[in-house]
């Protein structure tokens, strides 16, 4: 993991540098905070959501398509939107997964729902220039962000109006959010905690990782599960286990009826979180039960 996420983060630190080298930051705040405002992210009440994304390929994976044709970014938000998505997530990376900030703007300018850029950001610049292609909301990665960059990458997201979602591999990475004393209830945008479930450096999925570090994630942040969901059965358990939302890409690229598969997963995810209500510690019986079975 150590090895892919750090030539990312070279990558993304190059292109930040060739992107921003003569340009004051001041000047790129104020082509930030001249775009349309940001879309809020309003997660429902039912206690469960996706966030849909649109990548062109990923590593694990290869170009991604339903065998017809490619979908493009403003297509695939609008059927993600339609299927009730709360927000789109766009790949802008562009070396392992073909994105662009063209991807960006353009998804972002064909529907109401927020859109928000997936990088491996490293520089605050970055999330000024997300803002500025109509982003309203940023991806940062815990492991790629000494304490000071995170501070910085995190009130440059204030000062743009971005939610951020934190994105952590292990135990050690959420321990960090709080330990760090990072703000979850400073009345600003929204502030998400996802766990990737992808181990980065074979590409293997490790969904027991959902179940065993659920209960180690700080209090206040909705949860959010990543990597390898792709149907209604893994809706239902993330949700069995608490889980506010589910990131879910590779799947959707692949269906025919992307708008179908996000109404599909929703509806499972929902009607299991409505039973969890009922019945809270039943659920949480069954997340320790399921803990216990994969050690």
């Amino acid at each position: 993991m150590a090895d892919f996420l750090e030539r990312m983060a070279r990558a993304s630190a190059a292109r930040a540098a060739q992107a921003f080298g003569r340009l004051p930051e001041g000047q790129l705040l104020a082509r930030a905070l001249s775009a349309p405002p940001p879309k809020p992210l309003r997660l429902e009440g039912s206690g469960f959501d996706l966030i849909a994304e649109f990548k062109r390929r990923a590593p694990s994976a290869g170009t991604l398509s339903d065998g017809v044709r490619p979908m493009k970014a403003a297509e695939a938000a609008r059927r993600y939107v339609e299927g009730g998505a709360a927000a789109v997530s766009v790949l802008t990376e562009p070396e392992e997964f073909s994105g662009s900030l063209e991807d960006l703007a353009a998804a972002a300018g064909a529907v109401a729902a927020p859109v928000m850029r997936k990088d491996f950001l490293v520089d605050p610049r970055q999330v000024l220039e997300a803002r500025a292609h109509g982003a309203s909301g940023v991806l940062l990665i815990l492991r790629l962000l000494d304490q000071e960059h995170l501070e910085e990458m995190l009130a440059a997201a204030r000062a743009a109006g971005l939610f951020v979602l934190l994105e952590a591999f292990d135990e050690a990475d959420l321990a960090r959010i709080s330990e760090a004393g990072v703000r979850t209830d400073s009345g600003g945008p929204a502030l998400l905690v996802g766990l990737n479930c992808r181990d980065l450096a074979t590409l293997r999925l490790e969904p027991e990782r959902l179940v065993r570090l659920r209960g180690a994630f700080p209090h206040g942040p909705p949860g959010i599960a990543e990597s390898g969901l792709e149907t209604e059965e893994d809706a239902r358990r993330v949700a069995r286990l608490g889980y506010r939302a589910a990131l879910v890409g590779s799947a959707l690229m692949r269906a025919v009826d992307p708008a179908a598969r996000v109404s599909a997963m929703l509806r499972a995810g929902r009607r299991e979180a409505a039973l969890r209500a009922i019945a809270p510690g039943e659920a949480d019986e069954e997340m320790k039960r399921q803990a216990r079975v994969k050690r």
